[in-house]
Order: C-alpha cells, then structure tokens, then sequence
C-alpha cells in the first residue's frame, strides 16, 4: 500500500507534497527526515527504503519533496537553496514533533546543516550520504560561473535523468551566501557521514571536511571504496540502515 501524498501551503512559498508516518503507540526514537538531493525527489530509492524499515520499526518518518520538484508546486528554476531550506523547516514545524534524525543526500547533506543551524533544539542527529555542502563554490569552473552570472543558469547533461541538469542564477548565489565550511559548524549532537570513495560527483574528502569543521565530538565518516556517488545498492542501503538502528 502506497503512502497518502499529502499538501501544504507554505506562507510565501509552494504547496508542498509530503509523505508522514506517525510513530506506533509506545515506540520510542526520533523522527526520520529524508532530504533528497538536487533534483530529486522523495521517491528515490534511499528515501523509500528508510521509509520501509522506519515502518517496520515503527518509526516516525517525514518524506517530502521541495518546491519545484516532484510533486510538489511551484517552478523548480524559481527556487534557491534557502527558498529549499525554509520549505523543510515549514515541514518539520507543522508536521513533526519532538526530535530528529535529518538524513540528507548530497545537496540535502548542504540543507541537512543549515536546518540543523535552524533548529537546534530539535536536531538530534544528522546523517549525511555524500553531503555536498558548498558545491555552488568548488563545484563548477570559472567559465562554468560566469556562464550562470552572464546567462542566467547553466544546462548540463545529467548521468540520472534525461532532463538536462539546470543550475539557475538565483539557486548560485543563494548557495554562495549560504557556505558553511569556512567556519566551525555549530552542531553538537551525533554525525553520521556515508561516502563512496568512487563518487564521481561529490569527493570524498568533503566528508573529512565536514567532520573537522563540525563542533561535536560524535563524528564519524564510513567511507565505501567501491561505492559511487548514488550509494543505493543493497550493500550501501544495508549501512545506511544499520547507522540509523544504532542511532536510535
């Protein structure tokens, strides 16, 4: 039985889709929230094999797609990541209650800490799955930024879809202004990092980089050698779930 798609209205947003599990009477543990990568959704493999173990465990989990992308409204070249970041935060404060575990997936790794920044009180782990916070900076070429300043975006060829990969203008510069590894992270509760060490897209050592940068002592970074940017085989969904059963 497939989950209900639900809707809300964000003030001064889209109407965003989202999927909710409340938890069983008695079973103890945070809520689970999938933050899918850049244009994908909250379809993905990742996001629905969390969704079937949480089921199983009878965890709470939240799964939901931002404005612009799947099923929810709005013009995905009108949106930025804090437009992105906000659409999540409208979610977990109307949705969810008690504490979290984020689960972001490379772009969602970037949107993972700036939620946790927002919500301090209510994120009690994160668990990044090749996070790529900062990409906007050290993911394209100088020719490739000054095509997105001069043009307006950039198209690409995407490896995942067969819609080109678009960055706009608007996303660029409200990921430039949202960086987070040139300081400390202020985040203190536990950090779970899952990278494939033949990611082709996000490398490696942005992990490394994000636990030296991120303030609490409970880091730990898996590194997947023949793993790839996706991590979605069984082997790699088997790990994912069994850092979030020892989480609790």
């Amino acid at each position: 039985m497939e989950d209900e798609i639900l809707n809300l209205d964000r003030p001064g947003g889209a109407t965003l889709a989202y999927c909710y599990t409340p938890p069983e009477p008695g079973v103890n543990g945070t809520t689970l929230v999938f933050l899918p990568g850049y244009m994908s959704d909250m379809e993905g493999g990742k996001a629905l094999a969390v969704d079937a173990w949480a089921k199983q465990q009878g965890r709470a989990m939240l799964r939901l797609d931002y404005a612009g992308c799947g099923a929810s409204g709005g013009e995905f070249e009108a949106q930025s990541l804090i437009d992105w970041r906000d659409d999540v935060l409208f979610l977990i404060d109307k949705v969810t209650s008690g504490s979290i575990t984020l689960i972001g997936s490379s772009m969602g790794g970037w949107l993972m800490l700036l939620v946790a920044l927002s919500r301090p009180m209510r994120v009690k782990n994160l668990v990044g799955i090749a996070a790529a916070p900062d990409f906007t900076d050290w993911g394209f070429t100088q020719d490739q930024k000054m095509t997105i300043l001069r043009e307006g975006k950039l198209e690409e060829e995407s490896e995942y879809s067969e819609e080109p990969y678009v960055t706009t203008r608007t996303f660029w510069q409200s990921g430039d202004g949202a960086r987070l590894l040139h300081k400390e992270i202020a985040f203190d509760g536990a950090v779970r990092l899952l990278h494939g060490q033949k990611d082709s897209d996000v490398p490696w050592a942005y992990s490394l980089e994000i636990a030296k940068k991120i303030r609490s002592d409970d880091v730990q970074v898996h590194l997947v050698k023949d793993g790839d940017h996706r991590l979605s085989r069984d082997q790699d969904i088997a790990l994912l779930i069994d850092i979030l059963s020892r989480l609790g």
